[in-house]
């Protein structure tokens, strides 16, 4: 039996404020921790700077340290509700759909935090101690005849540039899901992946080169594990075509 419109209008009211009121509580949760985390956030510039005392970040701005700090509360806040918010739009949908559009979709769920946390681990442990060390490389030391170039970065530039790091990196992670999302609705064909495997690398390419520090590691850092979840989504789209006509056979047949 379908509900009426106005029932579903009071459902969607109440899920979007149950996960709002989720994201506040973890940003409430994080804010005291804030300088907690953007020292964890800073850590790969530490070490890339080899740990030497007297090294620093800088603000300049008055409100600047308490807005960095509101943005780390937020980021935090938004990563560790996001299993809630998620749950809260599948309890909106859910109802709606088939029992075979539900089973198809729990996997896309559970895979998805784990995919973005495997792009954003790449981010932090991989990619930002090869581009720090690349981007502290131009520093010069002091001589009798010149001055030194020190880098004394500021805390919003540095965080807003590690968050853009953290989230292209996540989210360039989810294209299996994505692919395999599209196939099932049919927007995308196993053979249409096949054929256009060079555009997909040139796209790969160009992305990276936009969202990565401009060094050559790290646009290599990003190339080669997004090709290689291309590859995959190619795997996985044969899989779920080649179940799915198994399926339609046994329906026939029944």
């Amino acid at each position: 039996m379908q509900k009426p419109l106005l029932e579903h209008l009071i459902e969607l009211r109440r899920r979007l404020l149950y996960a709002f009121l989720a994201l506040a509580f973890g940003v409430a949760l994080c804010y005291p921790l804030a300088p907690t985390l953007f020292q964890f956030l800073t850590e790969p510039l530490w070490q890339a700077m080899g740990e030497e005392s007297g090294r620093r970040i800088i603000y300049t701005g008055l409100t600047e340290a308490f807005m960095t700090y509101l943005k780390i509360a937020f980021f935090g806040g938004f990563l560790i509700t996001f299993p809630y918010i998620l749950l809260q739009a599948w309890l909106f949908v859910g109802p709606g759909l088939y029992d075979h559009e539900r089973s198809s979709i729990w996997p896309f769920l559970i895979t998805s935090p784990l995919l973005f946390l495997m792009g954003a681990s790449l981010a932090y442990y991989v990619v930002c101690p090869w581009a720090w060390a690349f981007f502290l490389s131009f520093e010069l030391p002091g001589s009798a005849n010149g001055l030194s170039l020190q880098l004394e970065a500021r805390m919003s530039e540095y965080l807003s540039l590690m968050i853009k790091l953290i989230m292209a990196f996540g989210l360039s992670f989810q294209l299996p899901l994505v692919l395999l999302g599209l196939s099932k609705l049919g927007v995308i064909t196993l053979e249409s992946l096949k054929r256009q495997r060079k555009y997909a690398f040139l796209t790969i390419v160009v992305i990276a080169a936009i969202i990565t520090p401009p060094d050559i590691i790290s646009p290599l850092s990003l190339i080669i594990p997004l090709y290689a979840l291309y590859e995959i989504s190619i795997i996985l789209v044969k899989v779920s075509l080649n179940k799915r006509g198994r399926a339609d056979v046994r329906h026939q047949m029944d």
